[in-house]
């Protein structure tokens, strides 16, 4: 009995290192093919003993790959720190609170994710030009404008993550606290959201890899001012010449920040998706 269970836990250690291989051997390979040189992964013959950075010097030169950064940096903060914000909110009141018309809002929020977003993605970008064109207001290629865009794109799941964190703390807690002297929204500050901090930091990360990957809205409704990273990973590739070492450059320097914000945050993270995944 005891040695089948030694081959079971044997067994199931070899699949899932087999599985984590298959899952990083890209990575691997997107680290080794930025480390060569264009003529290297062109011909195909790889020099894994003398690898060389030149890719990574030529891209920040070559598209202003520096621009796409900080752009991507500040687009995706701000829309996974509005994302959670409004979520932590509207999530506590469909939670805590009962009113008029609660399971049809929350009804909707769910139904604004049956509607591909594709969809949604004319309607926006002529709307962004009727008001530069009648308006004061120039939301289209601004950092303003992507996050207006990203903020209402991720609000309605990150809602529903956040009622289920807080469904997950005993509303004694609160009920404490208003005993005490705390009003409502006092007690919300105070003593909900800091218990619900592994939810909170799960929502902003969520959020925040999902507006670091996005390429389609953020190719229409911008030109050259608020193009994030996605769009200079794409300039790499051109009409008559594809420049494929930095290319894999570019794709290792914009998994970095997502690898620390994860290594970092995972904690919280872990925890947080825990608590999310079941109710009561």
């Amino acid at each position: 009995m005891a040695s089948r269970r030694t081959l079971t836990n044997w067994s199931l250690n070899a699949l899932t290192y087999a599985v984590l291989a298959i899952m990083l051997a890209p990575i691997a390979w997107l680290v080794i093919s930025s480390l060569q040189t264009r003529g290297q992964l062109a011909s195909g013959e790889y020099d894994l003993l003398h690898p060389t950075v030149s890719a990574f010097k030529q891209m920040w030169e070559s598209v202003d790959f520096g621009k796409y950064f900080v752009n991507s940096l500040i687009i995706c903060t701000a829309s996974a720190v509005l994302s959670t914000a409004f979520a932590s909110s509207a999530g506590y009141a469909l939670a805590r609170l009962r009113f008029r018309g609660e399971k049809a809002f929350g009804t909707a929020v769910v139904g604004t994710q049956l509607v591909p977003g594709s969809m949604f993605l004319l309607p926006v970008f002529l709307g962004f030009i009727w008001l530069k064109q009648n308006t004061p207001i120039h939301l289209f290629d601004t950092h303003i404008g992507m996050i207006l865009v990203y903020t209402a794109f991720f609000t309605p799941v990150a809602i529903w993550f956040m009622r289920y964190f807080f469904m997950n703390i005993p509303p004694e807690l609160e009920e404490a606290a208003m005993v005490d002297g705390c009003t409502r929204f006092g007690a919300f500050w105070r003593v909900v959201l800091p218990s619900a901090a592994p939810g909170l930091v799960a929502t902003f990360v969520y959020a925040f890899l999902l507006a670091w990957d996005e390429l389609l809205f953020v190719t229409a409704l911008t030109a050259n001012r608020a193009e994030t990273i996605p769009v200079g990973i794409h300039n790499f590739i051109g009409n008559y010449s594809e420049e494929y070492a930095q290319l894999m450059a570019a794709g290792v320097v914009s998994t970095i920040p997502v690898m620390l914000a994860f290594f970092a945050t995972q904690r919280w993270l872990v925890q947080g998706l825990t608590a999310g995944a079941v109710k009561g």
